[in-house]
């Protein structure tokens, strides 16, 4: 089967029409939830201080940053707001800023290649999922990485240093300014509310711990179920993964429904909150034994990690 197969090969003109209607209230639910959750969290472990409680607002958060970047997946598709400049600027300011990201265009460009060519030569995330099966000892490497903030660092060199572009010293601090002075001001923003609660260092704890470290390591668990270790890399029903995953692993690991990225493939621009009707529909349709599904997070871990 070929990897270009139509969404209408899956889907009736109806159910896609049904499957990419943009839904304003769930799309703001969406965000005041992921941000909800950040803040609640902030005021949770600032009232009750105590190792455990950082360690799970780690954990949380972490899992929230990747929750933004599910956001702006779906913004990247047109598929968080109706009004195209509404939604990139929510992407942008909302959701992108206060992390790490800017503009979504980038990623828009980058990404539609990722679907065009997905699991063949020309796929850019080709890279990410090419050398699996690895072994464990690879794998609690990269986790360790993760863990210990170092592959966050690195991300984080690459972005500064690719910041400061141009030719002479004023370009470079003006493109370094535009790609990261709002962001410096919305983080130092965060830092003065966590100092008024007489908290100053759970900024560091609460906001740029978990972005080095868990939210690290959540991508590259998102990452490896998506495309890692597929049965096939030519039929779109089995070179992209849907990984069933319990209230943990939603809460913990795949937040916004990002862990139904095969329905995601066959209908790019389904918002995140219409991919569970999407698996519901093809598993009514009896496609399920031909689709790459797996039971949870230690299921696809089995298959990747040997």
């Amino acid at each position: 089967m070929s990897a270009l197969q139509r969404p209408t090969e899956f889907f009736t003109s109806s159910e896609l029409r049904r499957l990419r209607h943009i839904d304003v209230g769930k799309s703001l639910w969406s965000l005041v939830h992921c941000w909800g959750v950040i803040v609640l969290t902030w005021v949770v472990v600032s009232t009750w201080t105590n190792p455990l409680t950082i360690l799970l607002g780690v954990m949380i958060v972490g899992t929230r940053q990747l929750g933004l970047f599910v956001l702006t997946h779906d913004a990247a598709h047109f598929a968080l707001f109706k009004d195209r400049k509404i939604n990139d600027w929510v992407a942008q300011w909302i959701l992108n800023r206060a992390h790490t990201d800017a503009s979504v265009h980038a990623y828009r460009t980058y990404h539609m290649a990722h679907h065009l060519h997905t699991q063949q030569k020309e796929d850019p995330d080709l890279e990410l999922s090419a050398p699996f099966p690895i072994s464990k000892a690879s794998f609690l490497r990269k986790v360790m990485r993760d863990l210990t903030g170092q592959t966050g660092l690195k991300q984080y060199r690459r972005l500064f240093s690719s910041a400061f572009s141009g030719n002479t010293y004023g370009e470079r601090l003006k493109s370094a300014w535009m790609r990261l002075g709002p962001n410096m001001l919305i983080n130092v923003f965060f830092l003065s509310a966590f100092s008024i609660l007489s908290a100053w260092y759970l900024y560091f704890f609460l906001w740029f711990l978990p972005s080095l470290t868990w939210y690290r390591l959540v991508v590259r668990l998102r990452n490896i179920a998506e495309h890692a270790s597929v049965e096939s890399d030519d039929d779109r029903l089995k070179n992209t993964r849907t990984t069933k995953a319990n209230w943990i692993e939603r809460a913990f690991i795949a937040p916004y429904n990002v862990h139904y990225h095969l329905e995601h493939h066959l209908v790019v621009n389904c918002p995140q909150y219409n991919l569970p009707l999407a698996h519901q529909m093809l598993v009514g349709k009896g496609y399920l034994p031909r689709m790459e599904v797996q039971s949870g997070y230690p299921a696809v871990l089995r298959l990747a990690v040997i």
